[in-house]
């Protein structure tokens, strides 16, 4: 279970200063980490040992994204990358209570409408306050229902995926004479190659878990209802490993994408280095030598 004092809110709306503590936006849970102050509970985040757990909690609109879901998400993420005991998130949605699950909609049309559309990136993530958000730490998504349009490209944010049989993914946007503009009409294609990418695009039609999962879009299929517990079993998996590691490979893998071999033969240089002069490196190979498990630090 999730003790309540690690269990936090990303903020929505504005709040009297006597709801906050002085240092606003951050304030101090019982248990001296930083947590986040909330009017609502429109992204949450909690902790469970080296494990954070967001959740989309929009669910009566479809997790669609407003300027509220921008500004907590991107506020949950800094919360992961600055706690120094968390070392893989988890990204979720509230489905409760829809008829036919929806992981995120993408952006809210009718914000939009409103002339909000501003509201819906941050300087630092762009849409959604993640979809290009710069971080260390590998987050594990998990999808029960449809990701749409800019839910796709969250999505495709992330750096791994484990969806329920009930899952589709989609770029919808040409149905709306609009096109995907947070990364989906670049990383689909890195994501399942270009002809599968180029269908799915052109057609706006959804990719059914199934596909996806064929087409390395997804990790790990399992039964409706299970994502989340299937990729909390991943993400344990991650945290067995050396966090530092993990870190360096991952920063690696994704520069993969556009760096020249040269290039990525010198950051792999330079993480290795990095790595080596680590306390866990020790701590790695002398839990090899006495044969058994290493108590990483993470430093």
């Amino acid at each position: 279970m999730l003790s309540a004092a690690n269990r936090v809110s990303a903020h929505r709306g504005v709040a009297s200063t006597s709801e906050f503590e002085a240092d606003w936006p951050f304030r101090r849970a019982p248990n001296g980490r930083p947590t986040i102050p909330t009017m609502s509970e429109i992204v949450t985040y909690e902790t469970e040992g080296h494990i954070a757990l967001i959740t989309l909690n929009r669910p009566d609109a479809r997790n669609a994204v407003n300027g509220d879901v921008a500004q907590g998400l991107e506020a949950a993420v800094d919360q992961l990358e600055d706690d120094d005991e968390v070392w893989v998130g988890i990204l979720q949605a509230n489905t409760e209570g829809q008829n036919n699950p929806v992981f995120c909609a993408g952006a809210d049309l009718k914000a939009i409408n409103s002339g909000n559309a501003a509201a819906l990136n941050t300087k630092r993530g762009g849409f959604a306050g993640f979809a290009y958000r710069e971080r260390r730490k590998p987050i594990v998504v998990a999808v029960d229902g449809l990701a749409t349009a800019g839910g796709c490209e969250i999505v495709l944010a992330c750096d791994l995926a484990v969806a329920t049989t009930r899952s589709a993914f989609g770029l919808a946007e040409v149905k709306r004479n609009l096109i995907a503009g947070a990364g989906g009409l670049f990383r689909l294609p890195q994501a399942i190659g270009r002809a599968a990418a180029m269908e799915a695009i052109l057609t706006g039609e959804p990719i059914p878990a199934q596909r996806a999962y064929e087409l390395g879009l997804i990790s790990r299929l399992v039964e409706p209802g299970e994502a989340t517990n299937e990729a909390r079993r991943l993400a344990t998996q991650i945290t067995a490993s050396a966090p530092l590691a993990v870190w360096a490979s991952r920063k690696v893998v994704l520069a993969s994408a556009y760096d020249d071999e040269a290039s990525l033969k010198h950051l792999t240089d330079v993480e290795f280095a990095k790595v080596m002069q680590s306390e866990d490196t020790k701590e790695g190979l002398e839990a090899f030598i006495e044969k058994r498990a290493p108590a990483w630090k993470g430093r």
